[in-house]
């Protein structure tokens, strides 16, 4: 996905996240992560952004630890949250397209800012999801080309990395494959007991198929939601549930 389109997603997912939370109420618990309350959400997620904000806005070309959130609470929070992801978001509006700076996924995206503004648009909806969770009704729709986007981003960026956990003793391959989202919106994923290896396409034989609607299988796939489908070796869809948490 484009990068401009990436940050108009940004954008309306952090205000849509605030919306919901206020709703919700600071003391209101988030199911979808069941340790958390609105409050935790909120202090995450606007720690978050203000971190990546400052590694576009002050070229910082080494890791960084995570900031903390201040001790505030109620309408403060949220604003506070809403000022954290506007901040983000101008931040990445107004950098250079050529900012040199520090990223952490392998083949994400072709450029520092790309990879800030994918990253943060991604973050920002699966924590929407939490904050509708928590207040409950409809959640707001995913559009399916951002969630295939982030389906990508989780299997070749985030599993690809040497902490993943996904891993099995004897080599396994997983299908996994959004319905809606085109012909290439499709990852054969091989299992073994390094990092898993991602590749877009169909390649090979797969034990087990994990399918549905992009915006339903990238809820799944951030273990916010069942998976819609598991065809084949069910046990490595189990796999999955119990191993990818980031």
């Amino acid at each position: 996905m484009e990068t401009a389109e990436l940050l108009k997603t940004l954008d309306r997912e952090g205000r849509s996240l605030a919306a919901a939370a206020a709703e919700a109420g600071p003391d209101a618990k988030v199911p979808t992560c069941p340790e958390w309350q609105v409050r935790d959400l909120l202090r995450h997620t606007g720690a978050v952004h203000r971190w990546a904000a400052a590694f576009v806005a002050d070229a910082h070309t080494a890791p960084r630890p995570l900031g903390d959130p201040p001790d505030l609470d109620g309408a403060e929070l949220v604003a506070w949250y809403r000022d954290s992801h506007r901040l983000l978001v101008d931040t990445l509006a107004d950098a250079p397209a050529d900012v040199e700076c520090w990223t952490f996924l392998p083949e994400s995206s072709p450029s520092p800012l790309a990879f800030w503004t994918r990253r943060q648009a991604h973050e920002t909806t699966v924590h929407r999801y939490d904050a509708e969770a928590a207040r409950g009704g409809t959640a707001s729709p995913i559009a399916p080309d951002f969630a295939a986007d982030g389906i990508d981003e989780l299997l070749r960026g985030f599993h690809a990395r040497s902490r993943s956990r996904v891993r099995t003793e004897e080599p396994r391959v997983l299908r996994v494959r959004a319905v809606d989202a085109g012909a290439d919106a499709v990852w054969t994923v091989r299992l073994t007991s390094e990092p898993p290896v991602t590749v877009r396409e169909a390649a090979g034989e797969a034990e087990a198929e994990l399918s549905g609607p992009a915006d339903q299988l990238y809820l799944a796939l951030w273990n916010r939601a069942p998976v819609p489908s598991v065809t084949g070796d069910r046990s490595l869809a189990d796999l999955w549930r119990d191993t990818s948490v980031i």
